[in-house]
């Protein structure tokens, strides 16, 4: 991943915990309502990949394992993972685009449900997202990806060779002298992977994306309604297919893109379908970026406009998050994929503990305060979510007490220690284990490989029953509170 040149290293913040009873009397520990769904609290578990379930896309125990054990902490609200809204293969991630996947969908609700005793909602996020393929081999893409045209040939003026003839001149080529005769999505899929777009409209699975969108997550929600889950996320954030539709880079000609009104029609859109198919009395809302992060992306402006448009069209809850986009990616190797999280915008999301002056914590704050205060002067009272390195009680009851956000995400800091949450409410903040920031997690999620913290990922190695990764070195959830 990116890191910022000033490369300060920073600690995680040092807080003083509340008692029980001034816990009893916090706003983080009050309930709200997301339209028709009450939560217990104002946290909130986001949306995180961990690579646990079957490369079917369905729930394993593993799974099971993973999501109950934030149930332990009873955090107000889990978020399940980015779960695909098409029947087709995408490796080990949770998918939702056929009955087949209702009944061990119904076994992880029902986990959750035991596990947090009831106290803890759980809604799932639902995603689509377009084809990307691994950095191939110089010549095996010039030998058979590359498809030769007359303006290849009148490049390399040799308009009378045959295609084989053609690809051997251009294997013999330098990069510089290649880069010249490859447009510039040749060069891309040459030295990044191929990767489709929006706008590849040329395409007609891609041209036909706002005729079949509505439908699928539709149909996904209304699966995730029938398996007993409590609310539905719609993702519309970072380097994916809704968040493409909203970005500022979409210039689609079709009506679908260019100005922000016509890039807001298919979010609006599939929102008004899947409200159609779930109801008015199940909890529906989305995930977006308040900033891009990315040289032509959408900032903050556009993402207030966009929040108040959501807002207005009945959204029950807004999740912000910020950058992890393709568009800055870093090079991946020869034989992997593209990572939307190793460039400028990926740093943005996931900022670790090498930064600048501003430092790792609250990035995500302001933009984020600044998408809320519009949406309330707009004469909306949707709540609003807010992440990006906040692991502290002083931090989080401070957004909430100035009217910043309306809950609060734990992600890496849930991920470091499930049971914060039930640690600072009763009183034992102290016991807490703070999430350090090296992004651990991540270079495992980069790496496909099913994501521990390296706070407890070897302890206790030898505890009866526990799951283990697939090499055997690392346990696959944090051991249980030992309460003083």
């Amino acid at each position: 991943m990116w890191k910022p040149p000033q490369r300060i290293k920073y600690i995680p913040l040092a807080d003083t915990w509340p008692s029980r009873e001034e816990s009893a009397h916090a706003r983080l520990f009050a309930p709200v309502a997301l339209g028709p769904l009450q939560l217990e609290q104002r946290t909130w578990v986001p949306a995180m990949v961990p690579w646990r379930a079957s490369d079917d896309g369905e729930v394993t125990e593993d799974v099971l394992d993973w999501y109950g054990r934030f149930a332990r902490g009873r955090p107000g609200a889990i978020v399940v993972e980015a779960t695909g809204i098409r029947d087709v293969p995408s490796g080990p991630l949770l998918r939702i685009g056929h009955d087949r996947f209702l009944p061990g969908l119904q076994r992880l609700v029902e986990r959750v449900r035991i596990e947090s005793g009831g106290h803890t909602r759980l809604l799932i996020q639902v995603i689509d997202f377009l084809g990307i393929r691994r950095r191939p081999e110089r010549e095996k893409y010039l030998r058979q990806f590359l498809q030769i045209t007359d303006r290849h040939r009148r490049l390399c003026g040799a308009p009378a060779v045959d295609d084989d003839a053609l690809r051997e001149q251009l294997c013999q080529l330098d990069d510089d002298r290649l880069a010249e005769i490859l447009d510039a999505r040749e060069w891309e899929a040459l030295t990044m992977g191929h990767r489709e777009r929006v706008t590849d409209t040329a395409l007609p699975h891609i041209a036909e994306l706002p005729r079949v969108l509505p439908g699928l997550f539709a149909d996904a929600a209304g699966r995730a309604r029938d398996a007993g889950f409590d609310g539905v996320e719609l993702h519309y954030a970072h380097a994916y297919t809704m968040a493409s539709f909203l970005s500022a880079t979409n210039t689609r000609t079709d009506g679908y893109g260019g100005s922000l009104e016509q890039r807001l029609r298919l979010p609006l859109e599939v929102y008004a379908r899947v409200r159609q198919a779930v109801g008015a009395d199940f909890a529906l809302g989305c995930r977006f970026l308040a900033d891009e992060c990315i040289e032509g992306g959408n900032a903050v402006a556009e993402a207030t406009q966009i929040g108040v448009a959501l807002a207005a069209a009945g959204m029950d809850f807004l999740s912000l998050s910020r950058g992890g986009k393709f568009d800055d990616a870093k090079q991946p190797k020869v034989g992997e994929a593209s990572y939307p999280y190793t460039g400028v915008s990926g740093y943005e999301c996931m900022p670790g503990y090498i930064s600048d002056e501003f430092g790792p914590y609250g990035r995500n704050i302001e933009p984020t305060a600044a998408i809320r205060a519009a949406v309330r002067a707009a004469g909306y009272d949707t709540p609003v979510v807010v992440a990006g390195g906040i692991h502290t009680f002083t931090q989080a009851e401070t957004l909430l007490q100035q009217d910043r956000a309306d809950i609060i995400a734990f992600a890496r800091q849930a991920l470091a220690d499930p049971d914060w949450f039930e640690k600072v409410r009763t009183g034992c903040g102290a016991q807490v284990r703070l999430c350090e920031y090296t992004n651990y997690c991540e270079g495992l999620d980069q790496k496909h490989k099913q994501v521990t913290c390296n706070l407890w990922d070897r302890l206790e190695l030898d505890e009866p029953g526990i799951r283990k990764s697939r090499d055997g070195r690392r346990r696959l959830t944090a051991p249980a509170w030992k309460r003083d």
